[in-house]
């Protein structure tokens, strides 16, 4: 019963602290690994990128971000986005949402061209500390050109910083 009673407390504390860093006017700003072999797609099979995100909440809760990154395999062409999109955490709990448009820039290796994605994405943002989250999430990119193949689903972990 003890236990019960202090994780309760434990993740109330958790809970009021995370809704106080998604207020208009914070920034915010992430570094993540994605893939890390977890990523697929068609055509291009797993493979480990990286992703910066960055931007402020324009309301209690919604967050504009611009977002650059990119994704690296062994004999498979690189490619490296830029974008936008938004996040919208549920209060009090630390759950987000997002989606934005990302331009795709492929090495020149590959046998696309560039692309254009939607990308939407689901996650958890866990306070470590006031400012400072761990936040694991699942990715979808939704290629809008005529390459099915380069649709992409997978996870991705990273750290956020909120000031």
């Amino acid at each position: 019963m003890k236990k019960t009673i202090i994780c309760c407390i434990a993740f109330l504390c958790c809970t009021l602290a995370a809704q106080a860093q998604f207020e208009k006017n914070k920034w915010f700003f992430n570094t993540s690994a994605t893939g890390l072999g977890f990523s697929y797609s068609g055509s291009e099979k797993a493979r480990f990128g990286f992703e910066t995100v960055g931007g402020a909440f324009v309301a209690d809760n919604f967050s504009l971000l611009l977002d650059f990154g990119g994704e690296y395999g062994k004999g498979i062409a690189d490619q490296t986005h830029v974008g936008v999109k938004t996040r919208y955490y549920f209060e009090k709990v630390g759950i987000f949402l997002g989606g934005g448009l990302r331009y795709k820039h492929f090495g020149a290796s590959a046998a696309f061209p560039n692309d254009i994605a939607a990308a939407f994405e689901a996650g958890y943002a866990f306070f470590v500390s006031r400012t400072v989250t761990f936040e694991p999430a699942l990715f979808y990119d939704q290629s809008l050109t005529h390459h099915r193949d380069l649709s992409r689903v997978g996870f991705k972990v990273g750290f956020g910083f909120y000031f």
